[in-house]
């Protein structure tokens, strides 16, 4: 287990890095300081050989391309100051209301057009030998239109059990809205077949009703029965046939704290497994029906849509103007913490 810093590019004249970890299995997930963001996640096969399986560039300058700026997919960064869709772009909080960028029809996208995504994170490994580096950030306040002065950190650990644990931590001096997740997408065949043909599994007969905008307004609907309940595992492409769509199911969860099981997904040959266990209250299952059939890694890999999935694990979308949102607020001085953990197993 080990920890390998490389140059990765360069942005405004500063450096920017790409920091590799490997376990004791053969096991390698790459994350630059840019955006904080999961580059690459390799799985060794049987003979050893690896395996790409998340969307992502070997190059700062993928991320950066006209097709990668146009779509805008967030492959594999922190998102924040809060992720997913705020109603009307805006918020009360404490009497007063803040308005913030519309960048997604007249909604707010993951935090506004310059999100944590976009910024440059510190990066501290307390041990080289140990396969966990943490990267922090202060976000100022109005930054974004988002009220008070936050301190975040993120930290990712890959242990010898093939988990990749994201744990996040975050302070602010005022009351204010906070939901961080990863948006890593996933294809666990290593982009051999479309992640229609995996399988899925959500722990959970809940989620969240989206209004003509895409954005949650807090009506929970009961899918006990319908094509997207998924405690029994589904081939995900017949769902998106019984649906006529494909996924973008903001799935909620009991509202204690404990780390918990949410989902598994499985290759058709069954031959890789991810569980994802959470603290949070919700996860978007989300399969990339957006994605750009244009984007493509250095090495030829294909994207694009149903390419890759999604399991952003977060606090309810639209929670600072939802009522009872769980812990959509965090109030000044108090800490928001996080955990997911992405567990592989082949």
């Amino acid at each position: 287990m080990k920890v390998i810093k490389s140059d990765f590019g360069v942005i405004e004249d500063k450096k920017i890095a790409l920091f590799t970890l490997k376990n004791a299995k053969g096991m390698v997930v790459k994350i630059t300081n840019y955006g904080a963001t999961i580059t690459s996640i390799q799985l060794p096969d049987p003979h050893g050989a690896l395996k790409e399986i998340v969307c992502g560039f070997d190059s700062l300058e993928g991320y950066f391309s006209e097709a990668y700026k146009n779509n805008s997919p967030y492959f594999g960064a922190t998102v924040g100051r809060y992720c997913s869709q705020i109603k009307d772009a805006k918020f009360s909080l404490n009497g007063k209301t803040y308005d913030l960028a519309d960048n997604c029809g007249p909604n707010n996208l993951h935090g506004g057009v310059v999100g944590f995504d976009k910024r440059i994170w510190s990066v501290t490994t307390k041990d080289a030998d140990a396969a966990s580096i943490t990267m922090s950030l202060q976000s100022k306040t109005m930054e974004e239109g988002f009220p008070g002065n936050v301190n975040i950190s993120v930290s990712f650990t890959l242990t010898d059990h093939n988990e990749l644990k994201i744990k996040y931590l975050a302070t602010p001096d005022e009351d204010t809205p906070l939901s961080l997740t990863n948006h890593t997408y996933f294809n666990l065949s290593g982009f051999s077949e479309s992640v229609e043909s995996h399988t899925a599994q959500v722990y959970t007969n809940k989620r969240l009703a989206l209004d003509e905008t895409g954005a949650a307004m807090g009506k929970i609907v009961n899918v006990e029965g319908q094509p997207d309940d998924l405690r029994e595992e589904k081939r995900i492409g017949a769902v998106h046939e019984a649906i006529n769509d494909g996924f973008e199911h903001f799935y909620v969860f009991d509202e204690e704290e404990a780390l918990k099981k949410v989902a598994s997904i499985v290759d058709s040959q069954k031959l890789v497994r991810l569980d994802v266990y959470s603290t949070e209250p919700c996860m978007l299952l989300y399969t990339g029906k957006y994605t750009s059939d244009d984007l493509k890694r250095e090495n030829g890999i294909q994207y694009g849509k149903y390419r890759g999935f999604c399991c952003e694990t977060h606090r309810y979308p639209n929670g600072p103007n939802i009522e009872g949102s769980p812990k959509s607020i965090t109030k000044a001085g108090e800490n928001f913490t996080s955990t997911t953990v992405f567990k592989f197993s082949f």
